[in-house]
């Protein structure tokens, strides 16, 4: 694969975090994400286009906004960063194929919908149903240019399979799940179905076990208790784009140790409509 795809992937990426930074900071306060344009939200001054180079301009200014001097949060740059990273290893996961759209719309309404429950508990349905719509629409032109019409039952039936476990959670002990998460599990099933079952199964395993961890971490040095709210979408979404970037390796292995054809012939199983 040409390593200037992956650049322009990236490249892409860092103008969708900058993006991504808008959408978090004005949606959950019901705002537009088009006008106005971006200012300082300290002293209103508009960014000059020199100042809204992702991630640059926030190490040029110092942290800083040029006019006041107010402190620009780290968040901004993190956020830019990261969608910049993704999306450029989701270019080297899958070239440039059919699926590539979906996957980087998927990803970047996962960053966003993470950084929003991770700064007020909050998963905007303004957020969730965009990314919902967005990405099914380019699986569907996914369905169309290879054929692959038979995937999109497996993610129908993978986004309703997994918004009726986590409603039925949240109906059982709200306590433990937020509605909010069970509008996101629709949505990871939908983003995720499309490469298998066992893709959505990975992404909640992965990213419950980290949740896990981290608050037992937390709970053993003091820092929360078991009464503390957790940001459980920040974690959905890792397990999800850890599903999406490393998950097929750990998927196949398993595969390997339980699939009977793949025993027999030594190539395992890898999704739907792999095995002939």
């Amino acid at each position: 694969m040409s390593s200037i795809f992956v650049v322009i992937i990236g490249l892409l990426g860092l103008a969708v975090g900058s993006f991504l930074n808008v959408a978090v900071s004005r949606v959950p306060a019901g705002r537009s994400v088009v006008r106005p344009g971006s200012a300082c939200p300290g002293c209103a001054t508009p960014i000059a286009a020199r100042d809204n180079i992702p991630v640059v301009s926030w190490l040029l200014l110092g942290r800083r906004c040029r006019a006041c001097r107010v402190r620009i949060p780290a968040r901004y740059p993190i956020l830019e960063a990261l969608t910049g990273i993704l999306f450029a290893a989701e270019a080297l996961r899958f070239g440039p194929s059919a699926v590539l759209p979906a996957a980087l719309v998927f990803t970047a309404g996962l960053l966003a919908l993470a950084a929003c429950d991770a700064e007020l508990f909050l998963l905007p349905l303004r957020l969730v149903y965009p990314t919902l719509g967005l990405t099914a629409a380019c699986l569907i032109a996914a369905a169309a240019a290879t054929g692959q019409w038979h995937r999109l039952g497996v993610t129908a039936a993978c986004a309703v399979g997994a918004f009726a476990v986590f409603f039925a959670l949240h109906w059982v002990r709200p306590a433990w799940l937020g509605f909010g998460d069970v509008r996101l599990a629709g949505l990871l099933g939908t983003g995720l179905g499309w490469f298998g079952p066992w893709y959505l199964v990975f992404a909640v395993v992965a990213g419950s076990s980290v949740g896990l961890l981290i608050a037992t971490g937390l709970m053993a040095a003091g820092r929360m208790t078991r009464d503390t709210r957790i940001p459980f979408g920040v974690f959905l979404a890792v397990g999800a784009i850890a599903a999406i970037l490393v998950g097929a390796p750990v998927i196949h292995w398993y595969d390997s140790l339980s699939d009977p054809y793949a025993n027999a012939t030594g190539v395992p199983f890898t999704g739907v409509g792999d095995r002939p």
